[in-house]
């Protein structure tokens, strides 16, 4: 089997449950038996301060990069990135990986094809949301990408960074969220949702909704777990 390389740290708390994703997939088809892990948690402050306070990708990057070398040196045959955010940079980091980097938008476009799903809403990051690097994907495979108006973005996002990241989930908050997606729904007439931030799926989940939900960790966790045990 392929040794699963999880770079983390952007989100530490999605981080857990990616670990966690892998095992019980392990757990539903062997019964002691699950791939290897290393898990390379980069300082999220050091993240943080590159994407979201400076602006400086230069160095957000080559964070990345450093820390992807770092899980190649320590084994890894391969590696995933347990956030969207830092997908921006996807097509330029695989072209210098050390090793293969399964991207969490591809893994999501093809899930949301799989299930005949065209239109869909996304929340995340403004990166996420306002980026091209998550609509191209989709747009190979004919689906098509809409996001919130600007002012319910900004509110996404100062939540996902302020709030969600630490490990603060407030009721208010959910209720905020609930009511975005479900504006999205009434004035987009959307298929679905994509949880484009991978700490939004520890506050909403299917139960919260009327409509289908794509939860990116569940989605990257299994791809990485489908992809280690390939030949």
């Amino acid at each position: 089997m392929k040794r699963i390389g999880i770079l983390g740290g952007m989100g530490p708390e999605s981080t857990i449950e990616y670990y966690k994703e892998i095992i019980l997939l392990s757990r539903k088809k062997w019964k002691y038996k699950c791939p290897e892990i290393i898990i390379y948690n980069i300082d999220e402050e050091e993240w943080a301060t590159s994407i979201e306070v400076s602006k400086d990708f230069t160095k957000a990057k080559s964070l990345l990069l450093n820390s992807i070398n770092a899980l190649y040196r320590a084994g890894a045959d391969f590696a995933v990135m347990a956030s969207n955010t830092p997908h921006i940079f996807y097509e330029e980091l695989v072209k210098t990986s050390p090793i293969p980097l399964l991207s969490i938008v591809e893994e999501t476009a093809k899930e949301a094809k799989r299930r005949g799903y065209l239109k869909l809403g996304l929340l995340g990051t403004k990166i996420v949301m306002q980026g091209e690097f998550y609509k191209v994907p989709f747009e190979k495979l004919n689906l098509q990408i809409t996001v919130p108006d600007l002012l319910s973005q900004d509110y996404v996002h100062q939540k996902i960074v302020e709030e969600l990241v630490r490990g603060i989930f407030e009721d208010e908050t959910k209720a905020n969220l609930l009511q975005i997606v479900n504006d999205l729904l009434k004035n987009s007439n959307i298929d679905a949702v994509i949880l484009g931030c991978t700490e939004l799926p520890l506050v909403i989940s299917q139960s919260d909704l009327k409509i289908p939900v794509l939860n990116t960790l569940k989605i990257y966790a299994k791809a990485a777990f489908e992809y280690s045990f390939l030949d």
